[in-house]
């Protein structure tokens, strides 16, 4: 087959081909040594799927090389791509979370000049929790969270323990952001959770409605509010979550407490 047939039977350019060439990563079936024409076998096309498959899984073309070395079967290929699009996944839904916290951070710029005035003084009850927590990148919260939870909600549930009151806590710290993920627990956590006792305090207090991605805008308004009317910070944020049951999270209902103190 002549160079172009064989470029539209594995739906590359030729360009590419005379790439592949040049590097010694698919070298032509023969040279006519008087037209210098390339001819391909059909057989070669396995490997030139091969090589456009690596090639899109994110391998360099050295990478590539060396894995065709190799001689790598159809099942490790599978196992690759499965990697990859798991990765790629990952990289998505980390994306998503970044823009929406832009688009997030454009919304509170258009509301600084709003000045909400729909919250509460009050006592928040005592509660542990048993939880697990972590520090991690403030920018990066969304991605942490769900996972934690997870995590909590297997531990609970295989010890037949109560998922009634998810909560979390926010806490800033000089590496990051200490969070704690958990829900109302009493006595001894089932194994891989900790024990989390939160004070009763004296919070500022505000109602969230809908999703998640759009939260640091009502914390934000909170804190303006609290700063305005002369209160300071005396404990970590938490996030009661009095509905979450949703997948698309738009009739969620999270209760904002940030523990004051009058100044």
């Amino acid at each position: 087959m002549l160079i172009g047939d064989f470029a539209r039977l594995g739906q590359v350019s030729v360009r590419m081909l005379r790439h592949y060439d040049a590097i010694g990563l698919l070298t032509p079936a023969s040279v006519d040594a008087s037209s210098s024409y390339r001819s391909y076998s059909p057989e070669q096309l396995s490997v030139l799927n091969r090589i456009v498959a690596l090639k899109d899984l994110g391998l360099t073309l050295e990478q590539v090389g060396h894995v065709l070395a190799d001689r790598i079967g159809v099942q490790e290929l599978n196992g690759m791509l499965r990697l990859r699009r798991s990765e790629l996944e990952d990289e998505m839904r980390a994306a998503g979370i970044r823009l929406a916290a832009v688009e997030s951070r454009l919304r509170m710029i258009e509301k600084e000049h709003d000045m909400p005035t729909d919250y509460v003084v009050k006592q928040v009850p005592a509660v542990r929790l048993a939880a697990v927590s972590a520090t991690v990148d403030p920018a990066e919260i969304g991605q942490h969270v769900e996972p934690m939870f997870v995590r909590v909600q297997s531990a609970l549930q295989s010890a037949g323990a109560s998922l009634a009151t998810p909560m979390a806590t926010y806490a800033e710290a000089e590496d990051g952001m200490d969070v704690v993920v958990g829900y109302a627990h009493e006595g001894t956590p089932p194994t891989g959770l900790e024990a989390v006792d939160l004070p009763s305090a004296n919070a500022v207090c505000g109602v969230h409605l809908g999703p998640m991605d759009r939260i640091r805008e009502s914390w934000q308004a909170l804190h303006r509010w609290l700063v305005d009317n002369g209160y300071e910070y005396a404990g970590a944020s938490r996030e009661l979550y009095v509905r979450a049951e949703s997948q698309d999270q738009q009739d969620w209902v999270t209760e904002l407490q940030q523990p004051v103190r009058q100044k």
